[in-house]
């Protein structure tokens, strides 16, 4: 069995006030995750004591990490990340398209590492998106085109996770949700929880899907001690099983996703 967290961190700032990679990894680390989904990042940043967040979190959980700035301001990067110490590799990286003709609102991006799991390629993109509806829309969109979801390599077994800043009922969770499932919503999981803000959740935002040959065993949104004051979102937790027939030559991602509600 394995399990995936994804966490908006804040750039590692709480609802303290204070500044804290090691914090976050701490927070972490309780969940004993095997791979890590975080957005938010500063990495070099003055505003945050220039240092590399995804660099100290990663080397305090023992993992390997995959960054992508989102933004970058001459030598200064924010992003977001995959962590893990299964094999992998970094397949894509990229910006999200914004609204033409808008002025321009913060940049956001996503990035798709592949897993070796015992012989199983397991695809995961990590993605912050948009907090204007039609914004984010347009974003899903383009995960759901022929560059990302839509490629031929990103095939069954694959997980989507990250803040989509859409609750359900949006038409950014209503595309996704047509193609991958909502780990809350599953059979045997509990009642979907909120993941933001921390005091008091009341909107969910932060989000996992699954294609077919991903068995969901448990799903959860964090909230311990140090998750509620670590960062202004709550992770999301999933534990999970890559079926045996996962991954069959051939089976391209617009064929998985769709045979995932079906």
């Amino acid at each position: 069995m394995l399990r995936l967290l994804t966490y908006n961190v804040h750039r590692c700032i709480g609802v303290d006030g204070r500044l804290s990679p090691k914090r976050i990894a701490e927070a972490i680390a309780v969940t004993e995750p095997d791979i890590v989904a975080l957005q938010e990042l500063d990495v070099g940043r003055a505003r945050t004591g220039g240092v590399d967040q995804a660099e100290i979190i990663a080397r305090e959980l023992g993992m390997q990490m995959h960054f992508h700035p989102a933004l970058k301001v001459l030598e200064e990067l924010y992003g977001d990340a995959i962590l893990t110490a299964l094999p992998s590799r970094l397949v894509r990286a990229g910006p999200l398209p914004g609204m033409r003709g808008w002025r321009v609102l913060e940049p956001r991006g996503a990035l798709w590492a592949e897993l070796d799991i015992g012989g199983a390629r397991l695809q995961i993109i990590n993605t912050h998106l948009g907090v204007v509806p039609r914004e984010s829309a347009i974003q899903m969109e383009w995960l759901l085109g022929p560059e990302w979801l839509g490629h031929p390599e990103c095939r069954d077994p694959l997980i989507l996770a990250g803040d989509l800043n859409a609750v359900p009922g949006t038409r950014t969770y209503r595309r996704i949700a047509a193609h991958l499932r909502d780990v809350q919503l599953l059979d045997g999981m509990p009642s979907p929880r909120p993941t933001f803000p921390v005091r008091l959740p009341v909107l969910r935002l932060d989000h996992i899907f699954v294609s077919r040959s991903i068995e969901v065993v448990r799903s959860e949104v964090v909230r311990t001690p140090l998750t509620k004051v670590a960062a202004d979102h709550l992770p999301v937790l999933v534990d999970f099983k890559i079926l045996a027939h996962a991954a069959r030559p051939g089976a391209d991602a617009r064929e998985a996703v769709e045979a995932a509600t079906s």
